[in-house]
C-alpha cells in the first residue's frame, strides 16, 4: 500500500488568511503561544475549505444538508463518495435519528478522511500586528470616523499532508471494527453498476473503476497547485498557492519530511542534509522519487543552494526538482496515464 506524503509551505505577506475569535472590536487571526513565542496558523479546516472551493467547475461539491433546530442542529454533506470527489477524499459523518412520525429512518454512516491535512503553522514565530483603519467617507468635517482594527502577519506556514491511495474510490461496507461509509441501498446500487466488491485491510468495500480513482487523485493534485482562498482578501489579497511542496510515495503512512523545513536563526530554512538523511533512513519504504516543487524567489538563494547540494540525488533520479505547479501537474498526468496504478493496491488486502 502506498501513501503520498509530504509537506506544503505557503508564503503569507501582510495577510490575515484565517480569522480567530474576536477580542472586543479587534478582529484576530488564529494563533497560539509556545513558551514566549507566538505562532500564527491556518487551521486544517480552513485549508481543506480552500481546496474544496478551488476545485474545477466540472467537480461539483457535495451538497450540505442541515437538520434539527436551535442548539441541536446538525450539518453534513450528502455522504455520497461515489458521486462527489470531496466526500470521497475529505470524509464525512452522518448521524440522523428517526423522527417520532417515522418519516425519517435512523442512519449513521461515516468515512474517515482519505486526504489528511495538518495545521499550517508559521515556521518562525512572529506575533501578528494590528492594522488600524477608519471609515470616514462622506462624513462631515466635525464628525468622528468609525474605527476598525484587525490583525495581520507575515510568515511562512508549513503543514503536513497525506493521501491514502488504496482508499481513494474505495468505500467501506461496514464491519465489527468500523462504520459503513454507505447505506445498504447505495452499496447495492454501486455493486450492481460499475463498482466491484473487494477487501481492504480486513473490511469489505465497494471500489470504483481505476479510471475514476486516477482522475480523482489527479484533480486533487492539480487543485492544490492552484489553491486559492483565505479571509480578508479585499484588504490583504495574497497568493495562496504553495511556495514549496515536498512529496514522496511511501509504503506506510509515515511522513519523514516534517523536519526538513525548519527555523534556523529566526529564518525559514530548507535543510538538504536532513532530507538526505531521511532518504537514506527510509530507503526501504520509499516507492519512488521525492518530488520538490519550489517557486523561484521564495527564500532567496536557498533554492539554488539546495538544488546544488542535491546534485547527486537529482542525477540519480532519487529527487525531482521543479516549480510547485509543474511538479504537481506532472504527477497528476502520471496518475491519469496509469503510471502509478500499483500505488492503489494493498498487498495485505
Amino acid at each position: 500500500m502506498t501513501y503520498v506524503v509530504g509537506q506544503i509551505v505557503l508564503q503569507v505577506k501582510a495577510g490575515a488568511p484565517n480569522n480567530g475569535r474576536g477580542d472586543g472590536n479587534v478582529s484576530m487571526v488564529k494563533q497560539f503561544r509556545a513558551g514566549r513565542d507566538t505562532y500564527p496558523y491556518v487551521s486544517a479546516q480552513a485549508c481543506r475549505r480552500w481546496i474544496r472551493d478551488s476545485l474545477p467547475a466540472s467537480e461539483t461539491a457535495s451538497p450540505v444538508l442541515r437538520s434539527g433546530k436551535g442548539a441541536k442542529q446538525q450539518a453534513y454533506t450528502s455522504g455520497r463518495p461515489d458521486q462527489y470527489l470531496d466526500d470521497d477524499l475529505f470524509g464525512y459523518m452522518i448521524a440522523v435519528k428517526a423522527d417520532t412520525s417515522g418519516a425519517k429512518e435512523s442512519k449513521t454512516f461515516m468515512r474517515d478522511t482519505v486526504f489528511a491535512t495538518g495545521t499550517l503553522v508559521a515556521v518562525v514565530p512572529n506575533p501578528p500586528v494590528i492594522d488600524f483603519g477608519t471609515m470616514s467617507r462622506g462624513f462631515g468635517s466635525e464628525e468622528n470616523p468609525v474605527i476598525h482594527e484587525h490583525q495581520m502577519y507575515t510568515a511562512d506556514l508549513a503543514g503536513d499532508i497525506l493521501l491514502d491511495l488504496p482508499r481513494v474510490g474505495t468505500f467501506e461496507l461496514g464491519s465489527s471494527i468500523g462504520k459503513a461509509a454507505l447505506s445498504p441501498t447505495v452499496a447495492t446500487e454501486l455493486l450492481a453498476g460499475s463498482a466491484h466488491k473487494t477487501a481492504l485491510r480486513g473490511v469489505d468495500c465497494a471500489r470504483l473503476p481505476i479510471e475514476q480513482r486516477r482522475h480523482r487523485v489527479a484533480v486533487l493534485l492539480r487543485t492544490i497547485a492552484e489553491m486559492r482562498g483565505g479571509a480578508k482578501q479585499a484588504l490583504h489579497y495574497g497568493d495562496r498557492t504553495p511556495a514549496l511542496v515536498i512529496l514522496a510515495p511511501m509504503l506506510g503512512g509515515i511522513n519523514p519530511f516534517t523536519r526538513i523545513v525548519r527555523n534556523r536563526g529566526g529564518q525559514t530554512h530548507v535543510d538538504a542534509d536532513i532530507l538526505r538523511t531521511e532518504l537514506d533512513a527510509w530507503a526501504d519504504q520509499l516507492d519512488g522519487p521525492v518530488r520538490i516543487g519550489w517557486a523561484p524567489g521564495f527564500l532567496g538563494e536557498q533554492r539554488d543552494n539546495v538544488r546544488n547540494d542535491l546534485t547527486d540525488l537529482l542525477d540519480s533520479g532519487r529527487v525531482l526538482f521543479d516549480h510547485p505547479r509543474t511538479v504537481l501537474r506532472a504527477l497528476a498526468d502520471e496518475f491519469v496515464a496509469g503510471d502509478h496504478d500499483h500505488w492503489f493496491e494493498d498487498p495485505t488486502a
